[in-house]
């Protein structure tokens, strides 16, 4: 900046002088009777100015003090400091000084200093001061992306002024949203981005000078967008009781306002974390956030995230359809919980994982494990365990199968002598144990696995049978033995007169036989 401290006086021709450089003070220098020092006075942009008296404090303080710029009133004893210079302006009763602060180019011309002494005469004096820089206005302040404008306006003094925005250091080019008028001293920008907001700078320059305003950044609304939920240790599966964490974050300007909703219903909470103490099964759903910008009065929710509350699984058990399996029956073993939701069943016999056999079937999810028709092999210790992503439990069943009798066997001797005891042992492959009767030629003669007799008779002969039942199956089986009751002649110990009768016809008979036969 060129400042010149010394011109001659006013009837020069300044004009000419004006045209030479930029900026450039006009001055006609002006005495200020003794009360102000000879001027003018030059400031900067944006800076301080004190307006110093050259009078001696008095003894007693001025009956009167006023300052102006122009004819406009600006401060005195009387009045406080107009519209224009509240807060920028304080003044000096003692020595009838002002001071102006945060000047502007406007602050630029003549200001007058009118005192009163006590029983004196008045006194009166001005000063002229020039006020050097550029500086850009801005005509809006609360400003939209996409649906605000702005205009910017580079003030400056000087003439014959060429003007350069510049936006972060590069030239601002003219475009469908960049209009530049006035002779580029307005740069209005249609539409305004996030990326508009600078900072912009005004570069001033003639052939002989050149200089640049302070920077401007402007304040720029946007969003909110990119809305994202997010849940501390995300699992999608909590148990009841559990406390979880979400926060929302969004990308806005001023910072969003965030309300919560579940299931697209808004809940009472409100703010970027939502927490959840002590969860129920009834608060499972979707959870999302809605961020708000109070500025530009827009919206926008964030993905859902699923919240599933689990009770724990407690009170299994294996049932079965009937107390009583019965080979050749059916039967179903289901596995079920008192309290808690069941995912996954898994089935294990004799402590090893279940082998399906053709006659076996899983239903409900692995929860019915189903016997179309029982085998005795089926018999043994089942167990389930059931589980869901947040807890499990286990229960077991021994499933005995009745079946039988089979396979009945007779044991004992085939032949017997008089006198000897007879003892037949009959036996079956039955669950429950069976019960045992037997039968000689058809009729009952004892109920016993063990069957004993001392052979006194030839009548003991005969056809033993043993029937097996399954009093729980209900069911019955056989088995047929043979004994022949044999006789030692002489020996007739216990044989009756009509026995040895009998055996003596039996033996003539035979020997009559033989001589008929050339014996």
């Amino acid at each position: 900046m060129i400042i010149f401290t010394s011109l001659p006086k006013c009837p020069y021709n300044i004009s000419q002088l004006q045209e030479a450089v930029l900026p450039i003070m006009v001055i006609c220098l002006t005495k200020g009777a003794g009360v102000l020092p000879d001027g003018p006075l030059n400031a900067t942009l944006g800076g301080t100015m004190v307006f110093t008296t050259t009078l001696t404090p008095p003894e007693k303080p001025f009956t009167f003090v006023e300052w102006k710029f122009g004819d406009q009133s600006i401060i005195s004893t009387n009045t406080n400091a107009t519209a224009d210079y509240e807060g920028r302006v304080t003044l000096f009763i003692s020595t009838g000084s002002l001071e102006l602060r945060n000047l502007v180019l406007s602050d630029s011309g003549e200001y007058r200093v009118l005192i009163i002494p006590q029983g004196g005469s008045i006194l009166e004096g001005t000063i002229r001061l020039e006020v050097y820089g550029e500086q850009i206005f801005h005509f809006s302040t609360d400003l939209v992306e996409f649906n605000s404008s702005i205009s910017l306006k580079c003030s400056a003094s000087g003439i014959s002024l060429s003007f350069l925005w510049l936006n972060s250091s590069s030239e601002v080019i003219q475009s469908d949203r960049v209009q530049l008028t006035d002779g580029g001293a307005t740069l209005t920008i249609v539409n305004v981005t996030r990326y508009d907001q600078g900072p912009y700078e005004c570069h001033v320059f003639n052939p002989v000078n050149s200089d640049t305003s302070e920077p401007l950044t402007l304040s720029i609304s946007y969003g909110p967008e990119n809305v994202n939920l997010n849940v501390k240790v995300s699992k999608g599966y909590y148990l009841e009781g559990s406390n979880i964490s979400l926060s929302c974050s969004a990308v806005s300007r001023p910072a969003a306002q965030f309300y919560w909703l579940l299931n697209g219903a808004y809940l009472n909470d409100t703010g970027p974390e939502f927490k959840l103490v002590n969860i129920q099964m009834s608060q499972s759903g979707n959870y999302s956030c809605q961020a708000f910008n109070n500025k530009t009065l827009r919206y926008e929710t964030s993905q859902s995230s699923a919240v599933t509350v689990l009770e724990r699984i407690s009170g299994t058990a294996v049932t079965p359809s009937t107390n009583l399996p019965i080979e050749g029956n059916s039967v179903n073993l289901t596995c079920d919980a008192a309290a808690g939701s069941i995912f996954t069943s898994l089935w294990k016999k004799d402590d090893s994982d279940l082998i399906l056999t053709d006659n076996m079937a899983l239903y409900e999810e692995n929860r019915v494990l189903s016997f179309k028709s029982l085998n005795n092999t089926d018999s043994g210790k089942y167990s389930c365990e059931i589980s869901n992503p947040v807890s499990n439990d286990k229960a077991q069943y021994i499933m005995i199968v009745k079946y039988g009798p089979e396979n009945v066997q007779i044991k004992g001797p085939s032949k017997i002598d008089f006198g000897k005891t007879l003892t037949l042992t009959c036996s079956a492959e039955s669950e429950p144990s069976a019960t045992y009767t037997w039968t000689l030629n058809g009729t009952e003669i004892y109920s016993s696995s063990v069957f004993t007799k001392v052979i006194t008779e030839l009548s003991d002969s005969g056809s033993y049978t043993c029937q097996a039942m399954n009093n729980i199956a209900e069911r019955t089986s056989s088995a047929v033995h043979q004994v022949t009751v044999t006789a030692i002649l002489g020996e007739t110990s216990g044989c009756s007169a009509g026995c040895i009768a009998g055996i003596v016809i039996a033996c003539l008979a035979v020997c009559a036989a033989a001589g008929g036969g050339g014996y």
